[in-house]
């Protein structure tokens, strides 16, 4: 069963859901992606995760739902950092982990996977995005930053942004070292319209992938970037992304057929 619960990190109070799975099992941590993204609309996928077996977890980083802090004072470091804390202290050190990230929790999932090594028995990306490595500690605001300036215009930007939305700032990103090199299960969910991330993102995501992993991709003609919104008003799609993440893992038979 999953329940509700709140933990501490670095002065920030994280809503975290999570439970389920028998001794043994993998866990499913869910992470969402940023603005307005947080872990209410992820709840149906988790609770298909639980129902094939798999313990669950997901929060919202600080900032986001019914986490405290402020969003601007985010930064993929952090977000990185909160996961890391939230995963330790609620599951079994040796248990395997599914790693599902979207939008810019794609960056996330490359990041706790170098961290956790063999323990990422599968990594399932919705909508991603990765980051130049000089954007990693930057918080997503910096009023502190002397080179902003009050306006509209690129100097008013914090020094993320401006990296962020400098052309192919994201081509040598180290999220594409990780993915290369892991050799686990992998599905890429990918919508058919995406305004968010560049179709160039996508696919050098897709050529990572494709080095070493067991990589599925599982295309949406019908969705959008926001593919949280999109798993929890579809069942079908997302028992299908659920049984796409388990292929190979030893879990139970898919239940949707044609997959």
């Amino acid at each position: 069963m999953l329940s509700s619960f709140t933990h501490d990190h670095d002065g920030e109070r994280l809503s975290c859901v999570g439970g389920g799975g028998n001794d043994g099992a993998a866990t499913a941590v869910l992470l969402h992606g940023a603005g307005n993204g947080n872990k209410e609309r992820l709840l149906p996928l988790l609770g298909d995760f639980a129902a094939r077996g798999c313990a669950g977890l997901a929060f919202d980083f600080s900032g986001h739902g019914e986490s405290t802090g402020a969003l601007g004072g985010l930064s993929l470091r952090l977000r990185f950092e909160q996961a890391v804390s939230v995963i330790d202290a609620t599951v079994p050190a040796d248990a395997p982990l599914i790693l599902v990230g979207f939008s810019m929790s794609g960056q996330t999932v490359a990041d706790l996977a170098r961290h956790y090594g063999r323990r990422a028995v599968a990594l399932v990306l919705c909508a991603p995005a990765v980051y130049a490595a000089e954007a990693w500690s930057l918080p997503f605001e910096d009023p502190q930053d002397p080179s902003r300036q009050d306006g509209d215009g690129p100097e008013a930007q914090s020094r993320f942004s401006r990296i962020i939305r400098t052309p192919d700032s994201w081509r040598e990103a180290p999220a594409f070292d990780v993915l290369r090199a892991y050799e686990g299960r992998a599905v890429l969910a990918v919508p058919a319209v995406d305004a968010i991330i560049p179709p160039a993102v996508t696919e050098a995501v897709t050529d990572a992938l494709t080095a070493r992993a067991d990589f599925t991709r599982f295309e949406l003609p019908d969705a959008d970037h926001l593919l949280g919104l999109w798993f929890r008003d579809h069942p079908g799609d997302r028992r299908r992304l659920v049984d796409l993440s388990l292929a190979g893992l030893g879990a139970p038979a898919p239940s949707s057929p044609g997959v």
